[in-house]
Formats: C-alpha cells, structure tokens, sequence
C-alpha cells in the first residue's frame, strides 16, 4: 500500500506516531493509499523548519522568489495529467474537470502571486513640511495554511502562494480525506529548488495536526477554508494569542433569475453552479430563486437538463458526476433528502443511489442530482449547507421578495443574479448581503480582486493585494524632513 509522507524541512518524512490514516478512493470506496496520522510532535518539526528558514527566505529578493514559484507552476502544468488523475481518485470528481480546472487554476495561483509580488505597491504622506511617512509591508513569520477537501490542490496552493511569495515560511495542511495532491505539490517544490523549510506539509486530522497548527505560538497567521463550525472553533483558539485570521466558510449561496432573463443561459449555468463538482463547491448555487412569471418555464427546463447529467466513473472522460467524496458525506446528503421528504418537498428528480453504475463504482459514494421544490424558506434543507448535489427552487414576486430570500440565511458567500435589466442588476447587487455576486455568469474569478464572506461565511479577505496585505505586516516609517 502506497504511503504518502509528510514534507518537513525539504524532506519527506513518515509521521512521528508511525500510525497512517487509510485513504478511499470515493468511486469505488476502497481503500487506495494512506496518508500521515500526524500529531503535534509533527507540527513542532514543522515549525522549527519554518523557524529556521524564515531569515533567509524574507529577505530573499523578491524576483528570486517569483523565480521559485514561476518554476513551481511550470512543473504543475508539466504533469498536469499525473495531477488531474490524482485528484479524480482522491476527490471523486470527474477527470476532465480536474485536468481542465482545478490543475490549471493551482499553476495560475503561483504565477498570479509570483509575479503580484513584483509589483506590490506602500503607501507614502508627506505630512505638511514637517515629515515624510512611508509604509513598509513585511512578512509576518510562519503562517499556518489549513485547506479543504473539495478543490485540494487549487485551495492549498491559494493560500500558499501569496505566503510564500511575501517572504513568509509556512506550515499547511491539507484535508485528511484528499491528501494525494498536496503530497504530489511537495515533490515538485522539492524538484523546482524551493529552499528546505519554506513549505512543510503535515497530513492528519483536524482535531490532531489541525489543531496544533491553531494553537502554536510559533505560527503568527492561520488562514482556514472550511465549514463554519470549525472555524468557529479556530476563531475561539487563535483570537486569544492574536493571531491574524483568515476565515472562508460555509455558504448557501442563491442563485436568482429574473423572468426577464436569458434562460438558455440562465438554465444552462444554473445547472453548474449546482451541481460542479457534485456540488461540493462552497459557492455552489444551491437555491435557485425563479421569479414566478418564468418559474413553470425554467423548473421544466432545468428538471430536464439535470436529468441528461451522465452519473458514472470519474475517470471516463463522458462522466459529468463523479462521486461525493466520502461514505460519511454521501449518508449526509442522502440524509437532508430524507429530511427535505419530512418538510413538505417535492422531489422532481434524483433523490438517492444512481440505480446503474459501472462494476468498478458500484460500491462508491454516489449520489443522483436532485432537484426539490416545495419548500418554505425557512426550511432546514434551505438554511443549512448540504454541500452536495441537492437544489432547491423556489418563486418569488419582484426584487424585493427576491432580496429577501437571498438574504434570509446565516451565510453570505455568493450569489447570481440573471437579468438583461442593467440597473436592476446594480440595485439588487447592491442589497444582496453577499462577499462575491455574480450577474449574468459563475464563477468567473479575477485573481485580482478581494474574496470572502458576509455573516457566518468569514472573516477576512483573499485574493489580489487583499491577500498580499493579509500576508504581511505594515509598519510605518516617519521622518521628520523640517523644523
């Protein structure tokens, strides 16, 4: 059985307990690797690596470094199939997703911060005839870079390339249930020349190696994307020893079309941010808000299309569903069905186990794209976060009502808006209580601007000079210039 290591000081080395955790491949729900059952003891070697690392690395050049991370994405489009293929059997996803979105957007993270980084701009005031004060922005020590399961290697290297193009040393941990890529990443650091000790990667469980990355008074900066629970719990350990916090969440994002929508487009996108990735995207439209002259028209056209969605191996090239990423989760999913059936809805298709699959999958984690109406706003299946591929459509009557429903959950990550109404789409933007909202699209990400959420969905913002900013320090500099 194939062991994957942790990445210490430029190594990769077994874990300190020498226990391994087993690693399911989701198609199938067998056991195909193991990953690191890691521990505190890992994180202190970790971080005494970073420790000693940091003199060197922050004061690196900054187009040394941009050279590093540069190389680092060279290598990741190099062996983009490797990757892509990794990540289908670790995730669950279909392959062509992976080769055609998550690899490349991972190599566009270390090429967007690796050349950011040269072009980081501080702020300068001359205060009257008295004094000139500049702003220096330095990095902030090592950072702690903890990253979900659904976008494995897109997610780590979101955090880690802004971290490490600021000059910082870090300590990331991947999630326990998709380790493949980051373990994959590790190798090609090691092969690009990254200096030992800059990254380190340490495979465990949240409540073990997660946690001791928390609470390390070592670690400045902690930088999670994950369910809100947990980043509550993060929150309440880091806030007391001041670390900076970064928190991506949970979302239970609406996706409102207006009936003077384009619903050849309106239907067809919906139908991605509902279900990519078997609709294990914290951005996923899992509402969809129909304004009623166009909710008969719409609920038929997008029953049909899912219903056309090709369930089956990820790895055959046709598949448009893969698996959900684990046994766990797939009894989750099944069980807010279940619950959505006690509430009143109305499941129009899907709702189970696909009845045919392929021999190799008939024992993975599958579950058919479901579509459910009937439901009342306040409605568990519609407040809490399923993260799978469950939709729930509702109507509603004109832009206050629509506002309304988009905003009465306690997430507030995205939403989509579908409208040829140009000041419409800027009124209802404005109101809807949301970090990112998209109008005529999904999806679309422009790795220059800020991103987060509202409400329970985070604090803090990534991305562009946000996350250039989150990563360092600012320091004020005056000197007094006159009398």
């Amino acid at each position: 059985m194939f062991q994957i290591k942790n990445y210490i000081g430029g190594e990769l080395v077994e874990p300190a307990s020498g226990q391994y955790l087993d690693n399911y491949e989701p198609a199938t729900g067998r056991i195909y690797s193991q990953a690191p059952d890691s521990d505190g003891r890992d994180v202190d070697r970790a971080v005494a690596a970073a420790e000693a690392a940091f003199p060197i690395w922050s004061h690196t050049p900054a187009a040394q470094r941009s050279r590093l991370l540069l190389r680092i994405a060279d290598l990741i489009e190099a062996n983009l199939d490797r990757l892509a293929r990794a990540e289908s059997v670790d995730n669950g996803k279909p392959l062509r997703l992976a080769r055609t979105l998550d690899i490349p957007r991972a190599a566009a993270n270390l090429r967007f911060f690796g050349t950011a980084i040269l072009h980081f701009r501080s702020e300068a005031h001359a205060t009257d005839d008295l004094a000139i004060n500049y702003t220096l922005r330095k990095p902030r020590g090592i950072c702690g870079l903890i990253s979900p399961w659904n976008l494995p290697l897109y997610l780590f290297t979101w955090k880690v390339a802004p971290a490490i193009a600021c000059g910082n040393t870090a300590v990331g941990k991947p999630s326990e249930i998709t380790p493949m890529t980051a373990f994959l990443f590790s190798e090609l650091c090691r092969e690009a020349g990254l200096p030992p000790g800059v990254l380190n990667v340490v495979h465990g469980r949240g409540a073990k190696a997660g946690a001791a990355i928390v609470s390390h008074p070592k670690i400045t900066t902690i930088s999670f994307t994950g369910g809100t629970v947990t980043g509550t719990e993060i929150a309440r350990t880091a806030s007391p020893l001041f670390k900076k916090l970064a928190l991506e969440l949970g979302g239970k994002n609406p996706n409102i079309i207006f009936a003077d929508a384009d619903l050849d487009v309106a239907v067809r996108e919906s139908l991605r941010s509902s279900f990519a990735n078997q609709g294990q995207v914290c951005l996923s439209g899992s509402r969809v808000l129909v304004e009623r002259p166009a909710y008969d028209e719409f609920v038929a056209r997008f029953v049909e299309a899912t219903e056309r969605l090709k369930i089956g191996d990820p790895l055959d090239e046709q598949t448009d569903q893969g698996a959900v990423v684990s046994r766990t989760h797939h009894e989750k999913i099944l069980s807010y069905i279940q619950l959505a059936e006690h509430e009143g809805a109305k499941i129009l298709c899907g709702g189970g186990t696909p009845p045919t699959l392929p021999d190799r999958c008939r024992d993975g984690y599958f579950v058919e794209p479901t579509v459910l109406t009937g439901l009342a706003a306040g409605s568990r299946v519609n407040q809490e976060e399923i993260f799978g591929p469950v939709v729930s459509i509702m109507p509603f009557d004109g832009e206050d009502q629509a506002i309304e429903l988009a905003n009465c959950t306690r997430y507030g990550l995205s939403a989509s808006l579908w409208t040829k109404d140009v000041g419409r789409a800027h009124r209802v933007a404005d109101r809807i209580e949301a970090g990112t909202v998209w109008v005529n699209c999904w999806l679309i990400r422009d790795l220059r601007v800020p991103f987060g959420g509202m409400k329970q969905s985070g604090v803090g913002r990534e991305g562009g000079e946000e996350a250039l900013r989150f990563f360092t320090e600012a320091k004020n500099v005056c000197v007094r210039t006159g009398p």
